[in-house]
């Protein structure tokens, strides 16, 4: 295969992972790429749609957050195979399968997307850094700029080091949405049952499971996954593909279910916070953040919030 032909090439293969030991150390030689494409699943475009959902129907719609998941987590792992055993990302395979028009219509609705994810990202690090430091939109916007050049720093550094960064920022909003639900102390019986109860309140909630859904699964993170698994050396033989692919798959449960913890959070900490209190109108990620102090009682709430605003937008916009 020509240099040129294959995805990033630049770090394409450069991760070993035909090494010794046990399951746990060559499960970490693989896990990476995942976590890249799960930032995609907690990006501001899902804070609104899980906001306004917990805000207006409680855990009603938990539901349609972790099926939303289990579609993501099939997809992913489909573009993971495409891109282990075909050495092919998404792109590359539909450029080499589909004829011209189709392509172009795909090209169309990926810029598209790519604008759309884009646009998101940008104005959630703004809204992030206004929240945090009082700065008016434009700056956020404009100091936003610096995250491609971030990206591309990281990129020269190794993939692992991109890797590493994404990973603590992760872990950096995990955290906070985990005291922000402890100080909400929600109703785990309501939790509960909004993950089994099947149900659509009315014609308004379904609009918003719709946009759950479509916030949730993203076709961007399918060209983008088949492509980053290709960092990752794999023995072309029977036995090392099918250990890539299975390793891949526990990389992107890991992952995927991490985005799932998040999302949840959202939406529980609005269905805990503001739903309880009568705020059903609650969507814009302003209002939440000015909300929160007096209705949890803690100065340091709303800052939270705004902290896993930025490093969940920081994260998007680099990938």
């Amino acid at each position: 295969m020509k240099h040129e032909d294959v995805s990033l090439s630049e770090v394409h293969g450069t991760v070993e992972t035909n090494i010794k030991g046990g399951f746990w150390k060559r499960l970490f030689a693989f896990m990476g790429p995942a976590y890249l494409v799960s930032i995609g699943y907690m990006d501001p475009g899902n804070w609104a749609t899980d906001l306004a959902g917990g805000s207006r129907f409680g855990y009603a719609l938990l539901w349609v957050l972790l099926m939303s998941n289990l579609i993501a987590l099939l997809l992913q792992s489909l573009s993971a195979r495409l891109g282990v055993v075909a050495q092919r990302d998404l792109a590359q395979a539909s450029r080499e399968l589909y004829p011209g028009p189709v392509n172009m219509f795909l090209y169309i609705l990926a810029e598209i997307a790519i604008a759309a994810c884009d646009l998101a990202e940008v104005l959630g690090m703004a809204i992030g850094l206004q929240l945090l430091f009082g700065l008016p939109l434009v700056w956020g916007v404009s100091i936003s700029i610096l995250d491609a050049f971030l990206l591309l720093f990281l990129m020269n550094l190794g993939i692992r080091k991109l890797e590493v960064f994404i990973l603590g920022l992760i872990g950096v909003i995990g955290g906070a949405f985990l005291v922000q639900m402890i100080l909400a102390k929600p109703d785990l019986g309501q939790v509960a049952s909004g993950f089994i109860t099947l149900s659509i309140p009315n014609a308004e909630a379904l609009f918003i499971a719709i946009g759950i859904i479509g916030a949730t699964v993203m076709p961007h993170n399918l060209y983008l996954h088949s492509a980053l698994v290709q960092t990752r050396k794999v023995e072309r033989t029977d036995q090392g593909i099918r250990r890539a692919i299975r390793y891949n798959i526990i990389d992107s449960v890991i992952a995927l279910n991490l985005a799932l913890f998040v999302n949840s959070a959202i939406l529980i900490l609005a269905a805990a916070v503001f739903f309880k209190n009568g705020y059903n109108g609650v969507s814009e990620i302003q209002d939440a953040h000015r909300l929160l102090e007096p209705l949890l009682g803690k100065s340091y709430a709303p800052v939270l919030f705004a902290v896993c605003l930025l490093y969940t937008s920081d994260a998007a916009d680099d990938m």
